[in-house]
This record gives C-alpha cells, sequence and structure tokens, in this order.
C-alpha cells in the first residue's frame, strides 16, 4: 500500500451560518495529528476529506486526484470514529467483512485477510464474539482492523481514542503507528491531546475557529509563541512555554 497526499486549497465549508476555510496538507506516508479547541473544526476537516460534507468553494485532492465532487465511496479513504460505528447484531468477523464486501458475500480468501487484520490488532480468535461483549478498546481495534481490510491509502481517525484511559489510548496510539509504519498509508488523527500529538504525528495542524491557522512540523509545535491562538489552547502562558512537552 503507497499512501497519498492530501491538498485541502482553499476550502470553504458554511453550516448553520457559520463559515469555515480550510487551506492544508496532510503529507503522503506518514502521521499527521489535527489540534485545536472544541466546536473548531476539526472534524468537519476531516468528514470534507472523507466526502462527507461538500464544501461552498475550493479543492481537494488526493494524490494526483481531484475529489471534491467524488461521493465517500468513491474516494481512496478509510475513516475510524469514536463511536466505532460496528453492528451490535453481526459478529466481529462480520463487521470487519464489511469493509472488503458490503453484501456480506465474503470468498475464502476475504476470511484469510479478516483472520490476518484481527491478529495484527491482537484480537486473533474474536472473530464469532459480538461487539458487545467487547470492551471499549477492543471495539476500537475492530475498527481499525475493518479499516485494514480496505486497504485504502488514506486513513483518517477523528478522536477514535477519546473515551480510553490513558495507558489503553496509549497502547492503541502504538498500535496506530505500528500499523501505518508496516502499511505506508497516510493518516490523519483528531486529537484533544496535544502531548500525544507531538509524540505520535511528524506534523501537526493546528485549527480554531473554523480555519487552519497552522500546519507546521510537529517537533517543538507546543513551544511555538507565534501561531495565533495557540497559547490560548494550551492554557499556558507564553512565559511558561520554555520546554517541549512529551510524554
Amino acid at each position: 500500500m503507497i499512501g497519498q497526499s492530501v491538498i485541502i486549497d482553499n476550502v470553504v465549508f458554511e453550516r448553520g451560518g457559520q463559515t469555515m476555510r480550510f487551506d492544508t496538507h496532510i503529507a503522503s506516508g506518514a502521521i499527521t495529528a489535527i489540534i485545536g479547541p472544541s466546536g473548531a473544526g476539526k472534524s468537519t476537516l476531516l468528514d470534507l476529506i472523507a466526502g462527507f460534507e461538500v464544501p461552498a468553494s475550493g479543492r481537494i485532492l488526493i494524490g494526483d486526484q481531484t475529489v471534491t465532487e467524488l461521493s465517500p465511496v468513491d474516494r481512496p479513504v478509510s475513516m475510524v470514529f469514536q463511536e466505532n460505528n460496528l453492528f451490535a447484531h453481526l459478529t466481529v468477523e462480520t463487521n470487519i467483512g464489511l469493509g472488503i464486501r458490503p453484501d456480506l458475500d465474503r470468498s475464502r480468501e476475504d476470511r484469510v485477510v479478516i483472520d490476518n487484520a484481527l491478529h495484527r490488532v491482537g484480537l486473533e480468535g474474536y472473530g464469532q464474539r459480538q461487539p458487545g461483549s467487547l470492551s471499549g478498546g477492543e471495539r476500537q481495534r475492530v475498527a481499525i482492523a475493518r479499516a485494514l481490510v480496505r486497504r485504502k491509502p488514506v486513513l483518517l481517525l477523528d478522536e477514535p481514542f477519546a473515551a480510553l484511559g490513558p495507558r489503553l489510548r496509549r497502547d492503541m496510539l502504538e498500535l496506530i503507528r505500528e500499523l501505518q509504519a508496516e502499511t505506508g498509508m497516510t493518516t490523519a488523527i483528531v486529537t484533544h491531546q496535544p502531548d500525544e500529538a507531538v509524540e505520535i504525528a511528524g506534523s501537526i495542524i493546528f485549527v480554531a475557529a473554523g480555519e487552519t491557522v497552522a500546519t507546521e512540523p510537529a517537533e517543538s509545535f507546543l513551544d511555538r509563541t507565534d501561531i495565533p491562538g495557540l497559547t490560548d489552547y494550551l492554557g499556558q502562558p507564553p512565559e511558561s512555554q520554555g520546554t517541549t512537552r512529551r510524554p
């Protein structure tokens, strides 16, 4: 699998009287974190890339293809949500299989792919279980496995581990880092944890008040005092910012 770059070119989005403006990029074959205050537009940015929202103007390119007018199913994108979106009445195996064939008509080869994905996310032998019997972290692993079997070059994660405790969240972030390194997927993850963003990502997009304010390398990002709104978001006075935060 080869990741593809994502370019959000002067995109304007309007909803409920609010206008949002996004102009940024997500590097090919790397992890980019998206941070910012609640309601700033982080999830909307991912929805625009995935095709769940349609911009009023501007372009979205994935690789060398303009996808602005394409439906979500036609975009080379997989998305993992905070709620994991599993079907409670279907087995784990079937939930993952939806990523390959929505009609549930799986071949023997498909089952091998599903078993391999379960093994990779640490859920080998869980295929016949129901989502209701799993922990929150296990359900998110199933959602990640479903994204893996789709074999799309771009993976979007919208606060997928927000409901998990600190230790489990770190374990899941490490899993994402390992999977991205193995597959080469271009990965963008929305997080409310700035320290985790610096730890996992090569670059960070800061979104505030419905705009992409900055797209910069993750190293020393949290020490920057020249990015509008970042100090207020972090909740620290400028004079206290002297050491890069890392877990």
